[in-house]
């Protein structure tokens, strides 16, 4: 069984990442596991007046985290009930990535799936300023960032931009393989490059990537860098009917390089589709 933890700030974006994750594996029961945190900021020298204010607030968010805790969970079982998978809800006085991080390994979680916007609905320069962190702190785990009211979509085409670059080991392809398998997706491969030939390295790359899915309906798009990448990726994400984003994130990734192009700090790099993030193997 799957096991999926879907943090929670309550927004609607939330709602929606955790409906799309439960129809996007309708198909196998799911153990989900909704997390919202919290944190009580009491300065580190505090009175006993403040220390009793401080236990007062604590006591006050987590009874609210409790109660839309459990209107989340009704709502899910009530827009669920043709599927079978279940649900646990976990409301932690902490950190959100140290949340995130101690549930992965304590609830041996498989997946995280979250909103691309939080409550705010602010524009960060990465999507929301959750997503920001989790990407670039969460590394053991793949996760699916979800666009806000994104409806899940029965054929899933999956967009896999690289450099050929990095040799990906069997790990790193397999969520990326597991989607695909599960619904015989098509996968687009995207090179975006300034000199069409593949060095050695390059090539034995590309090579070891088609073997890796040679039983998975794939091609191979050569894009010429005539604009910024994110641009680019946006681009053919729509061309192709791109309907899952996915990319592995290691050091000096393709994540790392687009998410540092000046375009991204104007106006955002938020894809219009799903985004899968696979965490470099260890």
């Amino acid at each position: 069984m799957k096991r999926i933890l879907v943090p929670t700030d309550f927004s609607d974006n939330a709602y929606s990442a955790l409906f799309y994750a439960t129809r996007l594996f309708q198909n196998q029961a799911c153990q989900f596991f909704i997390l919202n945190t919290f944190e009580v900021n009491t300065p580190v020298l505090t009175s006993r007046i403040d220390k009793k204010k401080g236990k007062v607030l604590y006591q006050k968010l987590s009874a609210e985290s409790q109660e839309l805790l459990a209107e989340t969970l009704h709502s899910i079982h009530r827009d669920t009930e043709d599927l079978t998978h279940t649900f646990e809800t976990l409301s932690i006085s902490k950190d959100l990535i140290e949340s995130i991080h101690k549930t992965i390994k304590n609830k041996n979680i498989d997946l995280v799936v979250m909103g691309t916007k939080g409550a705010t609905g602010a524009s960060a320069l990465f999507m929301g300023s959750n997503a920001i962190k989790v990407i670039q702190k969460v590394k053991n785990a793949p996760i699916i960032l979800v666009p806000n009211e994104y409806d899940f979509e029965k054929t899933v085409t999956i967009a896999f931009p690289t450099d050929f670059r990095r040799y990906y080991v069997p790990e790193e392809i397999k969520p990326l393989v597991d989607i695909a398998s599960l619904f015989k997706s098509d996968i687009r491969i995207f090179y975006i490059y300034e000199n069409e030939t593949l060095d050695d390295i390059q090539e034995y790359n590309y090579n070891s990537l088609k073997n890796c899915i040679k039983d998975l309906s794939h091609s191979i798009h050569w894009i010429p860098r005539r604009d910024e990448k994110s641009k680019l990726i946006h681009e053919y994400i729509a061309q192709l009917n791109i309907n899952l984003l996915v990319m592995v994130n290691y050091r000096h990734s393709l994540i790392e390089a687009v998410t540092r192009e000046p375009v991204i700090k104007k106006i955002g790099f938020d894809p219009s589709v799903p985004f899968l993030v696979i965490p470099e193997a260890s």
